[in-house]
């Protein structure tokens, strides 16, 4: 099937047996065309060029084996040339990079208690020399150290200094080349950080009274500076303490510091210290609901079942990420659907949702009453929304967050959101990797008063279970395909404190005992186009690895949140090939691109 998006943005089909077949996964398929002209995004770094040019981009054919990629016709001035088939290209080329040294060091020394990995004495040399060498100004500009890496590194140093067992508080080294760079340090940097870097006067035992003075520039930054005393002793804050520091300091305005709403330094500094405290439920609760009414109530689609997905958002590195084609099946038989992630996310920056439908085409700008349509929409049934129009104000950290290295709050509550709401049953799927946040996932989702709730250790922490057979050398903790939930309940003794009736489950999916061969997850390795031509290629009925994978995401989340239809999960799964096999979610997915554009 050759799909065919023109400039007015209408679709038309040609009949597969006019395509030539490629090698996918081993099996005999007709290859996937892509192929769309007009405007390549709508960033705000790319408006200037596409005043100038229009773009015209040609997915000839992309094959698995040999990522055979043609870009025809990519008129734009050299120093921009991107390439939208690989996840990395989607980064905005106008956030500064941040100094590599310190970002190793940041990777080593800004996490939890037990994970940090102290540096030795030659790589804090080298650090510290590096950051005195920024404040200096003796760096070349794209080499220097941020105020966000200053804020996120010294925070890390003062937390394990504080707070930290014995085994990740500061090696010997690190205090020699304290004890050595402090000084000169003290005189260099900034106070702002040298209240970061010894907050009460005590961690370095000699030398300045900054730290214990600091107070900020003006009310917004007292009350940051307030918190995050707290904080990087080791502490934690209350509910509304948390959410009246991140009203207070975003959207986080870009440009000079007279434009900034607060010091970077400060803000990183926060979001990287409540992370390596281990956030409180009532913490994750702020971070989860401080921005519901940014942009007024969501609006109400009149559907009677509405599934909200919450993928990580810096997406897949390695593996084919299969959620929105997920939607697309779900969506044939009265699941509607909603999805929402970004263009771009640190720290992986892989493949997202957003990257594929904007090669495909279609129109990732929505508005939320846009996306009610689309969801509302008989022949769709599922829309995306991008965090840039949805929630402006946490979009805003984006570039931030590649400069603190590591996961920040937001990267757990920003999967639990509900940026539409329904008239009928509300449910979520939200994906985890690290053991313990699964607990935390739940709770929030309770806390949005939705009907079933579920979260699934997938591979690289995606939501998507698989169908490989499970490794003799796993790693330790909760295994790939570990799901737990709740679900509405008839039964009494399931009431819960809110007056909601629910059934708590968890259990490990093991996909052969469904009926499926296990097979190896696809591999993308950061490709848009390839992850595309596993999707499509699956929505088009080609049976293996991809298909499976879908398959068993949609009869299988049909089942454990207690949809319609769905109580045995051999019928659940049976509907789930019928969608695809009878062409339903490809016609879906591409009347989704099409309409797209055609909401008002």
């Amino acid at each position: 099937m050759k799909v065919l998006l023109n400039p007015d943005r209408t679709i038309s089909l040609i009949p597969p047996a006019t395509i030539p077949t490629v090698k996918l996964a081993g099996a005999r398929a007709h290859s996937a065309y892509v192929r769309f002209a007009g405007e390549r995004s709508r960033t705000k770094s790319d408006r200037p060029i596409l005043r100038r040019k229009r773009c015209r981009l040609t997915l000839k054919a992309v094959m698995v084996d040999s990522e055979a990629l043609a870009l025809d016709e990519l008129e734009f001035p050299e120093s921009r040339v991107r390439n939208p088939a690989i996840s990395t290209s989607y980064r905005n080329p106008d956030i500064p990079k941040p100094n590599q040294t310190v970002l190793e060091a940041q990777a080593r020394v800004c996490t939890g208690p037990t994970q940090t990995k102290p540096l030795t004495e030659e790589q804090a040399f080298k650090v510290l020399d590096t950051i005195l060498k920024s404040a200096k100004g003796e760096l070349k500009s794209e080499h220097n150290v941020s105020k966000a890496q200053l804020g996120a590194f010294f925070a890390g140093m003062t937390i394990r200094a504080n707070a930290f067992p014995e085994a990740t508080q500061w090696s010997e080294g690190e205090r020699r080349a304290m004890n050595a760079f402090w000084p000169e340090l003290v005189r260099t940097l900034p106070h702002d950080v040298i209240f970061i870097a010894d907050p009460e006067g005590s961690i370095m035992g000699v030398g300045s009274s900054v730290g214990p003075q600091y107070t900020g520039q003006d009310a917004r930054e007292m009350r940051l500076v307030g918190a995050l005393r707290e904080v990087l002793a080791g502490g934690h804050l209350g509910y509304e303490e948390v959410q009246g520091v991140l009203r207070d300091v975003l959207p986080l305005e870009s440009g000079d510091n007279k434009s900034a709403r607060v010091n970077e330094s400060l803000l990183s500094a926060f979001l990287i210290g409540q992370r390596m405290n281990r956030e409180t439920d009532r913490e994750l609760k702020a971070y989860c609901l401080a921005f519901d009414d940014e942009i007024g109530p969501p609006p109400v689609a009149d559907v009677g079942s509405l599934t909200y997905y919450g993928e990580p958002y810096d997406g897949n590195t390695r593996f084919f990420r299969s959620t929105l084609f997920l939607a697309a099946v779900r969506s044939c038989y009265g699941e509607s659907c909603l999805l929402h992630g970004v263009d771009w996310m640190p720290p992986k920056g892989g493949v997202t949702e957003e990257q594929m439908l904007q090669y495909m085409g279609a129109n990732t700008h929505l508005t939320t009453s846009q996306a009610k349509q689309l969801i509302e929409d008989e022949n769709v049934g599922f829309a995306y929304l991008s965090l840039r129009e949805a929630r402006p104000s946490l979009y805003s950290l984006v570039g931030m967050r590649e400069h603190i290295k590591k996961r920040p709050p937001l990267a757990t509550s920003e999967k639990v959101q509900q940026f539409v709401r329904a008239r009928g049953k509300e449910r979520m799927v939200a994906g985890f990797y690290h053991e313990g946040y699964e607990e935390p996932l739940l709770m929030l989702m309770r806390r949005r008063g939705i009907h079933a709730g579920l979260v699934v250790k997938g591979e690289e922490g995606a939501l998507s279970m698989t169908t490989k057979l499970k490794s003799a050398n796993a790693s330790k903790g909760l295994p790939v395909n570990y799901c737990s939930g709740f679900r509405s309940s008839i039964s009494a003794a399931a009431l819960e404190v809110d007056g909601v009736s629910r059934e708590a489950f968890n259990m490990e999916v093991n996909a052969k005992d469904y009926g499926f061969e296990p097979t190896d997850t696809p591999r993308t390795d950061r490709s848009v186009a390839k992850n595309i031509e596993l999707g499509v290629a699956a929505l088009r009925g080609e049976k293996g690895p991809a298909y499976d994978r879908i398959v068993l995401n949609a009869g299988m989340v049909d089942h454990l949140l207690g949809c319609d239809g769905a109580e045995d999960i051999f019928t659940a799964l049976d509907r789930a090939r019928e969608a695809i096999d009878s062409g339903k979610a490809l016609k879906r997915l591409l009347t989704y691109i099409q309409l797209s554009h055609k909401v008002q």
